[in-house]
Protein backbone atom coordinates (compact mmCIF):
# COMPACT_ATOMS: atom_id res chain seq x y z
CA UNK A 1 0.00 0.00 0.00
CA UNK A 2 1.45 3.35 -1.06
CA UNK A 3 1.06 6.37 1.18
CA UNK A 4 0.02 9.64 -0.40
CA UNK A 5 0.75 13.14 0.89
CA UNK A 6 -2.13 14.78 2.71
CA UNK A 7 -3.70 17.82 1.11
CA UNK A 8 -3.01 20.35 3.87
CA UNK A 9 -4.85 23.05 1.93
CA UNK A 10 -8.04 21.37 3.15
CA UNK A 11 -7.19 21.80 6.83
CA UNK A 12 -9.93 23.49 8.81
CA UNK A 13 -8.52 26.23 11.02
CA UNK A 14 -10.15 27.81 14.05
CA UNK A 15 -9.93 31.29 15.60
CA UNK A 16 -7.10 31.44 18.11
CA UNK A 17 -9.33 33.23 20.60
CA UNK A 18 -11.58 30.15 20.74
CA UNK A 19 -8.73 27.99 22.06
CA UNK A 20 -8.48 27.07 25.73
CA UNK A 21 -5.02 28.61 26.21
CA UNK A 22 -3.19 27.46 29.32
CA UNK A 23 -0.90 30.43 30.04
CA UNK A 24 -1.47 34.20 30.17
CA UNK A 25 1.01 37.06 29.92
CA UNK A 26 -0.14 38.67 33.16
CA UNK A 27 0.41 35.42 35.04
CA UNK A 28 3.87 34.53 33.79
CA UNK A 29 5.92 37.66 33.02
CA UNK A 30 8.53 38.32 35.72
CA UNK A 31 8.83 41.88 37.03
CA UNK A 32 12.55 42.76 36.95
CA UNK A 33 12.12 44.81 40.13
CA UNK A 34 11.08 41.72 42.10
CA UNK A 35 14.07 40.12 43.89
CA UNK A 36 15.47 37.03 42.22
CA UNK A 37 14.56 33.72 43.89
CA UNK A 38 17.28 32.49 46.25
CA UNK A 39 19.62 29.76 45.03
CA UNK A 40 21.79 27.30 46.90
CA UNK A 41 25.41 28.48 47.39
CA UNK A 42 26.79 26.22 44.62
CA UNK A 43 24.25 27.56 42.12
CA UNK A 44 24.80 31.16 43.24
CA UNK A 45 28.51 30.69 42.62
CA UNK A 46 27.85 29.40 39.10
CA UNK A 47 25.60 32.35 38.30
CA UNK A 48 28.24 34.75 39.64
CA UNK A 49 30.86 33.05 37.48
CA UNK A 50 28.65 33.41 34.40
CA UNK A 51 28.09 37.10 35.16
CA UNK A 52 31.82 37.69 35.57
CA UNK A 53 32.57 35.98 32.25
CA UNK A 54 29.88 38.04 30.51
CA UNK A 55 31.28 41.31 31.89
CA UNK A 56 34.78 40.36 30.80
CA UNK A 57 33.54 39.38 27.34
CA UNK A 58 31.72 42.64 26.76
CA UNK A 59 34.65 44.71 28.04
CA UNK A 60 36.83 43.19 25.32
CA UNK A 61 34.11 43.38 22.66
CA UNK A 62 33.49 39.63 22.47
CA UNK A 63 30.07 38.17 21.79
CA UNK A 64 27.55 36.82 24.30
CA UNK A 65 25.04 34.45 22.71
CA UNK A 66 21.87 33.29 24.47
CA UNK A 67 20.39 30.10 23.01
CA UNK A 68 17.01 29.41 24.58
CA UNK A 69 14.09 27.03 24.36
CA UNK A 70 10.43 27.99 24.37
CA UNK A 71 10.03 27.43 28.11
CA UNK A 72 12.20 30.44 28.94
CA UNK A 73 9.59 32.64 27.26
CA UNK A 74 6.70 30.67 28.76
CA UNK A 75 8.29 31.05 32.19
CA UNK A 76 8.17 34.83 31.84
CA UNK A 77 11.78 35.94 31.27
CA UNK A 78 11.00 38.49 28.54
CA UNK A 79 11.45 41.69 30.59
CA UNK A 80 14.65 40.37 32.15
CA UNK A 81 16.07 39.69 28.70
CA UNK A 82 14.93 43.09 27.42
CA UNK A 83 16.90 44.83 30.17
CA UNK A 84 19.97 42.68 29.52
CA UNK A 85 19.79 43.60 25.82
CA UNK A 86 19.31 47.26 26.67
CA UNK A 87 22.43 47.18 28.84
CA UNK A 88 24.46 45.55 26.06
CA UNK A 89 25.09 42.26 27.83
CA UNK A 90 23.53 40.08 25.09
CA UNK A 91 24.78 40.37 21.51
CA UNK A 92 22.78 37.54 19.92
CA UNK A 93 19.71 35.46 20.76
CA UNK A 94 18.75 32.15 19.17
CA UNK A 95 15.67 29.98 19.63
CA UNK A 96 13.61 27.25 18.01
CA UNK A 97 10.31 27.46 16.17
CA UNK A 98 8.23 26.87 19.30
CA UNK A 99 9.93 29.86 20.94
CA UNK A 100 8.59 32.10 18.16
CA UNK A 101 5.07 30.65 18.19
CA UNK A 102 4.53 31.33 21.89
CA UNK A 103 6.21 34.71 21.36
CA UNK A 104 3.77 35.71 18.63
CA UNK A 105 0.70 34.35 20.45
CA UNK A 106 1.59 36.21 23.64
CA UNK A 107 2.17 39.44 21.72
CA UNK A 108 -1.12 39.25 19.78
CA UNK A 109 -3.54 37.48 22.15
CA UNK A 110 -1.84 37.71 25.53
CA UNK A 111 -2.30 33.95 25.90
CA UNK A 112 -0.57 30.81 24.62
CA UNK A 113 -0.08 27.05 25.12
CA UNK A 114 -2.64 24.33 24.51
CA UNK A 115 -3.36 20.77 25.59
CA UNK A 116 -1.54 18.50 23.16
CA UNK A 117 -3.34 15.36 24.36
CA UNK A 118 -6.85 16.81 24.04
CA UNK A 119 -6.36 18.69 20.79
CA UNK A 120 -4.51 16.05 18.77
CA UNK A 121 -7.43 13.70 19.43
CA UNK A 122 -9.87 16.22 17.96
CA UNK A 123 -7.62 17.21 15.07
CA UNK A 124 -7.38 20.77 16.37
CA UNK A 125 -3.85 20.80 17.76
CA UNK A 126 -2.03 23.68 16.12
CA UNK A 127 -4.79 24.45 13.62
CA UNK A 128 -5.16 28.06 14.68
CA UNK A 129 -6.03 30.46 11.91
CA UNK A 130 -4.14 33.56 13.05
CA UNK A 131 -0.96 31.86 14.29
CA UNK A 132 -0.13 30.06 11.05
CA UNK A 133 -1.35 32.90 8.84
CA UNK A 134 0.53 35.73 10.52
CA UNK A 135 3.81 33.94 11.06
CA UNK A 136 3.79 32.95 7.39
CA UNK A 137 2.90 36.52 6.43
CA UNK A 138 5.87 37.78 8.42
CA UNK A 139 8.27 35.29 6.82
CA UNK A 140 6.92 35.82 3.30
CA UNK A 141 7.28 39.60 3.49
CA UNK A 142 10.62 39.35 5.30
CA UNK A 143 11.91 37.17 2.48
CA UNK A 144 11.28 40.04 0.05
CA UNK A 145 13.79 42.06 2.12
CA UNK A 146 16.26 39.21 2.44
CA UNK A 147 15.59 38.96 6.17
CA UNK A 148 15.76 35.82 8.27
CA UNK A 149 13.07 34.32 10.48
CA UNK A 150 13.91 36.25 13.65
CA UNK A 151 14.16 39.67 12.05
CA UNK A 152 11.04 39.11 9.92
CA UNK A 153 8.81 38.13 12.83
CA UNK A 154 10.36 40.62 15.24
CA UNK A 155 9.69 43.43 12.75
CA UNK A 156 6.15 42.14 12.11
CA UNK A 157 5.33 42.34 15.83
CA UNK A 158 7.13 45.60 16.52
CA UNK A 159 5.59 47.35 13.50
CA UNK A 160 2.11 45.77 13.81
CA UNK A 161 2.00 44.04 10.47
CA UNK A 162 3.63 44.30 7.08
CA UNK A 163 3.19 45.50 3.50
CA UNK A 164 2.81 43.23 0.48
CA UNK A 165 3.56 44.33 -3.10
CA UNK A 166 1.17 44.20 -6.03
CA UNK A 167 1.03 40.84 -7.77
CA UNK A 168 1.73 42.53 -11.11
CA UNK A 169 4.96 43.96 -9.69
CA UNK A 170 6.10 40.52 -8.57
CA UNK A 171 5.32 39.09 -12.01
CA UNK A 172 7.37 41.89 -13.62
CA UNK A 173 10.34 41.26 -11.33
CA UNK A 174 10.29 37.54 -12.06
CA UNK A 175 10.18 38.11 -15.82
CA UNK A 176 12.98 40.67 -15.78
CA UNK A 177 15.30 39.09 -13.23
CA UNK A 178 14.55 35.36 -12.85
CA UNK A 179 18.05 34.67 -11.48
CA UNK A 180 18.00 37.42 -8.86
CA UNK A 181 18.81 36.12 -5.35
CA UNK A 182 15.35 37.23 -4.21
CA UNK A 183 13.52 35.58 -7.13
CA UNK A 184 12.47 32.52 -5.07
CA UNK A 185 10.99 34.84 -2.44
CA UNK A 186 9.16 36.80 -5.13
CA UNK A 187 7.71 33.57 -6.54
CA UNK A 188 6.62 32.23 -3.13
CA UNK A 189 4.99 35.55 -2.30
CA UNK A 190 3.12 35.61 -5.60
CA UNK A 191 1.91 32.05 -5.10
CA UNK A 192 0.79 32.75 -1.52
CA UNK A 193 -1.04 35.93 -2.49
CA UNK A 194 -2.87 34.09 -5.26
CA UNK A 195 -3.66 30.92 -3.28
CA UNK A 196 -4.73 32.59 -0.03
CA UNK A 197 -6.26 35.86 -1.25
CA UNK A 198 -3.64 37.99 0.48
CA UNK A 199 -4.21 41.68 -0.28
CA UNK A 200 -1.53 43.97 -1.65
CA UNK A 201 -0.64 46.96 0.48
CA UNK A 202 -0.42 47.29 4.23
CA UNK A 203 -1.70 44.39 6.32
CA UNK A 204 -2.41 45.67 9.82
CA UNK A 205 -2.02 43.18 12.67
CA UNK A 206 -2.19 44.95 16.02
CA UNK A 207 -0.08 43.34 18.75
CA UNK A 208 -1.53 44.64 22.01
CA UNK A 209 0.96 42.74 24.17
CA UNK A 210 4.12 43.33 22.12
CA UNK A 211 6.04 44.07 25.33
CA UNK A 212 5.73 40.32 26.01
CA UNK A 213 7.68 39.51 22.81
CA UNK A 214 11.39 38.72 23.02
CA UNK A 215 11.58 39.00 19.22
CA UNK A 216 10.13 42.51 19.21
CA UNK A 217 12.49 43.66 21.98
CA UNK A 218 15.46 42.23 20.09
CA UNK A 219 14.35 43.94 16.88
CA UNK A 220 14.00 47.31 18.64
CA UNK A 221 17.38 46.92 20.35
CA UNK A 222 19.11 45.92 17.11
CA UNK A 223 20.17 42.60 18.63
CA UNK A 224 20.25 39.73 16.12
CA UNK A 225 17.79 36.97 16.98
CA UNK A 226 17.93 33.81 14.92
CA UNK A 227 15.39 31.01 14.68
CA UNK A 228 16.31 27.40 13.98
CA UNK A 229 13.09 25.43 13.28
CA UNK A 230 12.46 22.01 11.84
CA UNK A 231 10.06 21.35 9.00
CA UNK A 232 7.03 19.71 10.60
CA UNK A 233 8.25 20.40 14.15
CA UNK A 234 5.95 23.34 14.79
CA UNK A 235 2.22 24.01 14.68
CA UNK A 236 2.57 26.40 11.74
CA UNK A 237 2.79 23.19 9.67
CA UNK A 238 -0.86 22.54 10.65
CA UNK A 239 -2.17 25.31 8.45
CA UNK A 240 -3.18 25.69 4.78
CA UNK A 241 -0.51 28.38 4.31
CA UNK A 242 2.29 26.02 5.41
CA UNK A 243 5.26 26.49 3.09
CA UNK A 244 8.50 24.70 3.87
CA UNK A 245 10.40 26.76 1.31
CA UNK A 246 9.46 30.02 3.03
CA UNK A 247 10.40 28.66 6.46
CA UNK A 248 13.59 27.07 5.18
CA UNK A 249 14.74 30.20 3.37
CA UNK A 250 14.28 32.31 6.51
CA UNK A 251 15.99 29.70 8.69
CA UNK A 252 18.91 29.37 6.26
CA UNK A 253 19.54 33.10 6.49
CA UNK A 254 19.44 32.83 10.27
CA UNK A 255 21.93 29.96 10.34
CA UNK A 256 24.42 32.08 8.41
CA UNK A 257 23.80 34.94 10.83
CA UNK A 258 24.26 32.59 13.79
CA UNK A 259 27.59 31.43 12.39
CA UNK A 260 28.63 35.06 12.01
CA UNK A 261 27.94 35.66 15.69
CA UNK A 262 29.84 32.51 16.65
CA UNK A 263 32.80 34.09 14.87
CA UNK A 264 32.76 36.82 17.57
CA UNK A 265 33.19 34.36 20.45
CA UNK A 266 36.94 34.63 21.14
CA UNK A 267 36.82 35.24 24.88
CA UNK A 268 33.02 35.32 24.64
CA UNK A 269 30.19 33.48 26.34
CA UNK A 270 27.45 31.08 25.25
CA UNK A 271 24.38 30.62 27.47
CA UNK A 272 22.33 27.59 26.46
CA UNK A 273 19.16 27.76 28.55
CA UNK A 274 16.65 24.95 28.19
CA UNK A 275 17.67 23.95 24.67
CA UNK A 276 18.84 20.35 24.82
CA UNK A 277 18.46 19.57 21.10
CA UNK A 278 18.40 22.66 18.89
CA UNK A 279 21.09 24.54 20.83
CA UNK A 280 23.99 22.10 20.72
CA UNK A 281 23.13 20.81 17.25
CA UNK A 282 23.06 24.25 15.64
CA UNK A 283 25.99 25.59 17.65
CA UNK A 284 28.37 22.78 16.68
CA UNK A 285 27.67 23.26 12.96
CA UNK A 286 27.98 27.05 13.19
CA UNK A 287 31.28 26.74 15.05
CA UNK A 288 32.64 24.31 12.48
CA UNK A 289 31.72 26.74 9.68
CA UNK A 290 33.40 29.64 11.49
CA UNK A 291 36.56 27.60 12.07
CA UNK A 292 36.60 26.37 8.46
CA UNK A 293 36.62 29.92 7.10
CA UNK A 294 39.12 31.12 9.70
CA UNK A 295 41.60 28.39 8.79
CA UNK A 296 41.23 29.21 5.09
CA UNK A 297 42.10 32.81 5.96
CA UNK A 298 45.10 31.83 8.07
CA UNK A 299 43.38 32.76 11.34
CA UNK A 300 43.27 30.69 14.54
CA UNK A 301 40.05 28.89 15.40
CA UNK A 302 37.54 30.31 17.88
CA UNK A 303 38.96 29.99 21.38
CA UNK A 304 38.76 31.25 24.95
CA UNK A 305 34.97 31.04 25.07
CA UNK A 306 32.90 29.88 28.03
CA UNK A 307 29.72 27.83 27.74
CA UNK A 308 27.09 27.69 30.48
CA UNK A 309 24.45 25.02 29.88
CA UNK A 310 21.33 25.37 32.03
CA UNK A 311 18.81 22.56 32.40
CA UNK A 312 16.91 20.64 35.08
CA UNK A 313 18.24 17.15 34.40
CA UNK A 314 20.44 15.52 37.03
CA UNK A 315 24.01 16.52 36.35
CA UNK A 316 25.54 13.99 38.71
CA UNK A 317 27.78 16.64 40.23
CA UNK A 318 30.26 16.20 37.38
CA UNK A 319 32.83 18.92 36.66
CA UNK A 320 32.88 19.08 32.87
CA UNK A 321 36.10 21.11 32.85
CA UNK A 322 37.80 17.82 33.84
CA UNK A 323 36.62 15.98 30.73
CA UNK A 324 33.71 13.67 29.98
CA UNK A 325 32.22 11.51 32.77
CA UNK A 326 32.25 7.71 33.03
CA UNK A 327 29.14 5.68 32.25
CA UNK A 328 28.51 5.24 35.98
CA UNK A 329 27.77 8.96 36.37
CA UNK A 330 24.34 10.37 35.42
CA UNK A 331 26.09 13.19 33.59
CA UNK A 332 27.31 10.68 30.99
CA UNK A 333 23.76 10.54 29.61
CA UNK A 334 23.41 14.29 29.14
CA UNK A 335 23.98 14.20 25.39
CA UNK A 336 23.67 17.97 25.06
CA UNK A 337 26.45 18.48 27.61
CA UNK A 338 28.71 16.14 25.66
CA UNK A 339 28.10 18.15 22.51
CA UNK A 340 28.91 21.48 24.15
CA UNK A 341 31.91 20.01 26.01
CA UNK A 342 33.47 19.14 22.64
CA UNK A 343 33.21 22.70 21.32
CA UNK A 344 36.64 23.88 22.39
CA UNK A 345 35.59 26.20 25.21
CA UNK A 346 35.24 25.72 28.94
CA UNK A 347 31.80 24.19 29.55
CA UNK A 348 29.84 24.37 32.81
CA UNK A 349 26.56 22.57 33.53
CA UNK A 350 24.13 24.48 35.77
CA UNK A 351 21.27 22.31 37.04
CA UNK A 352 18.72 25.05 37.63
CA UNK A 353 15.26 26.30 36.67
CA UNK A 354 15.79 28.41 33.55
CA UNK A 355 13.84 31.49 34.66
CA UNK A 356 15.50 31.42 38.10
CA UNK A 357 18.92 31.31 36.42
CA UNK A 358 18.15 34.27 34.15
CA UNK A 359 16.55 36.22 37.01
CA UNK A 360 19.63 35.75 39.20
CA UNK A 361 21.97 36.50 36.30
CA UNK A 362 19.99 39.69 35.62
CA UNK A 363 20.41 40.67 39.28
CA UNK A 364 24.15 39.97 39.18
CA UNK A 365 24.68 42.06 36.04
CA UNK A 366 22.27 44.93 36.67
CA UNK A 367 21.48 45.12 40.37
CA UNK A 368 24.46 43.81 42.33
CA UNK A 369 27.51 46.08 42.98
CA UNK A 370 30.11 45.68 40.25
Amino acid sequence: MTARPLDLSRLKTLPLESRDSLTRVEDVVIDPVVPAPPLTPPLSAQVAAAAARIRAAREKGAGVILIYGAHLLRNGAVRLLAELMDAGFLTHLATNGAGTIHDWEYSWLGRSTESVRANVATGTFGTWKETGRNIHLALISGGLRGEGYGASLGRFIAEDGTTLPQQAELERLLREAPLHPLAPAWADTLLAMHAHDLPAGHVNVHHRWKEASILAHAFRHGVPVTVHPGIGYDIIANHPMFNGAVIGRAAAMDFRLMAGSVDTLDGGVVLSVGSAIMGPQVFEKALSCANNLRLQDGRPIVSGHSIFVVDLQDGGGWDWTQGEPPKTNPAYYLRFCKSYARMGGEMHYVQCDNAAFIHNLHHQLLRAPA
